[in-house]
Order: structure tokens, then sequence, then C-alpha cells
């Protein structure tokens, strides 16, 4: 026999027969006229060679053969009915799943610590892996399933296979050391170009600033240059470097050292902060779930601050 040529639905019959022992009875729990029943238990006997229910007085009598095949059809009737034809579910309460966040060291620290607070409370056997990749290789990342969402600016995934959701809209700071002489609460742009810059530039990403500036033809004095923003926390005190960070990197190196914001001769350009995910990953529960999490503790309106 060749399962290519068996009809499932014959099994869903046989186990109802099995269980009611009436051809009538079964048609009705089914949904099947009387003569439909009879067709298909005819259809089944010439499947199994068998006459598998036969009539003894007002019940229909399984043979030897319908008694060996019932649990087992009646096993493989409900892995079909509650495991795979079942809508899929996410309880986050006893999930024990992994998911990978793509988001450089930036978005670790401005949108993780709100996220594991409410893993810890309604989700504590799930796991959070946060990874950083040059941006040009985000979208074979979450192709490819080695990452799970990305957040973060990554104008790159704006396009056909992808989904995204926006979270917030920030900008620039320029700050520096607050113990290092009184210092300027301004400059002009001529003094901002000739400061002592440190500029950070994770995975060797390009940032919004450097090319708003290469637009007006205008080149900072470069001093060090840095892969990870919190460096910043160890290399600024007691230098007079100057760095131009996203708001949120500034607001959480004010929680750890002096610093003193500089106002910039220019207005920067927006931060869109969204974040994004593979279409085959958009009916997944889990990841409805993750990512709506991620949506409820980063969102913010308009000029509202990090949360803490």
């Amino acid at each position: 026999m060749d399962i290519r040529n068996v009809d499932l639905n014959l099994l869903v019959v046989f186990d109802a027969l099995s269980r009611q022992r009436s051809v009538g009875r079964a048609g009705e729990i089914l949904g099947l006229s009387q003569p439909a029943t009879s067709a298909a238990l005819a259809r089944l006997r010439l499947i199994f060679d068998d006459a598998l229910f036969v009539r003894a007085g007002t019940q229909m009598k399984p043979t030897p053969r319908a008694l060996e095949l019932g649990p087992v059809v009646h096993r493989v009737v409900e892995t079909i009915n509650h495991e795979i034809l079942q809508q899929a579910r996410f309880d986050p309460a006893r999930a024990e799943r992994s998911f990978t966040l793509l988001t450089p060291d930036i978005g670790e620290v401005a949108f993780l610590p709100g996220v594991l607070r409410r893993l810890r409370h309604e989700a504590p056997l799930v796991r959070l892996r946060a990874i950083a990749k040059p941006r040009e290789a985000a979208a074979e990342a979450l192709a490819s399933g080695d990452a799970d969402l990305a957040v973060g600016f990554f104008p790159d995934l704006k396009k056909a296979g992808f989904f995204q959701q926006g979270l917030f809209k920030t900008s620039y700071a320029c700050i520096a050391c607050a113990r290092v002489g009184p210092g300027p609460s301004r400059m002009t742009q001529k003094q901002y170009l000739a400061a002592r810059h440190v500029v950070v530039l994770p995975d060797g990403r390009e940032h919004m600033l450097d090319r708003y500036l290469d637009t007006k033809g205008w080149r900072r004095h470069v001093t060090l240059e840095l892969s990870h923003f919190m460096s910043l926390l160890a290399l600024l005190p007691g230098t007079d470097l100057v760095a131009t960070v996203p708001e949120d990197i500034a607001t959480v190196m004010e929680r750890h050292i002096p610093i003193r914001r500089i106002a910039l001769p220019f207005k920067p350009p927006v931060i869109e902060v969204q974040q994004f995910w593979h279409r085959r990953m958009q009916n997944d529960p889990g990841h409805r779930w993750l990512r709506g999490l991620f949506h409820e503790v980063n969102r913010r309106e308009a000029n509202a601050g990090m949360p803490l």
C-alpha cells in the first residue's frame, strides 16, 4: 500500500466507526450522510483488504484487523487535529526559546534593559542573544535565520522581503568631558571642525552625520576612531576630545561619567530607529510576541527621552 494513494479523510471515517460502531452515528459526528459514510467504508475495505466492520445486530462489530488498527489510527487522527492543524501558539510564560537580535552596541544599551525587565516577569525562560554585523550583512542574517530581529538604523533593509516598524526618531548630540576646563556651551562651525574629535564607526559603518558633513564639504579633525560607543566611557574623561553621538548614547553616558553637551553649529540629521524582520517570520507566534514586546518597550513619542 502506498500512502500517496490513500485519502487521509478515510482514516477519520475509520476512527469514527471504530468509536461509534454505527455507520449512522459515525456519519452524524462527521457531518456526512449515511450513503457517504457507507461509501467511505467500502473504500476502506478495499484498501485494507478486510471487512473491518461487520453488522451484528444493531452494531458494526470490528474485525481483528480493525481492532489492531483502531488505536494506531486514532493516534494519527489526534496528531493531525491537535499538532498539525491547530493554530500555532506561543506562551511566553512557559516558552523556552532563544531569539537573536541584530543591533550595534548602542542598541544593546538603549533597547535591552527595558526588555530584560519585562522578560524576567513575563517570559523567564526566554533567552536573548545580541549580535552586530556590518550593515550589508543584515539582510542575509535575517533571511538565513542567523538573526530574528534587527533593531536600529538599517536603511539597507527597506526593500522587498522585509517588514519594518518604526520605534522613534532621534538625532545627534555633541559631548565632552565636563571636568576639563569650563569649555564652550556652543561652537561655531570653525571651532567644531577644528576640535579634536573621537568618532565611533560600529562595524565600520559610516554614520548619517558623516554623509551630512560630506554634502557640506566639511571635514572634522578626527583624532581617534573607535568601533564601540561604550569605549567613550573610558576615553572621554580627562581629555579635551569631543564626540558627536546619537542622543541615546549621550543620555547613557550622562548616567556614568560627567559630561557636558555642546550645541552644534548646524541642525543634525534625524535618525529613524526601526525594527526589521524577514517575511518568513511574519506569522510566527513567538516572533510576533517578540517584536510586539520590543515595540511596546522602546517606542517613543516625538521628543520623548530614552526610558530609564
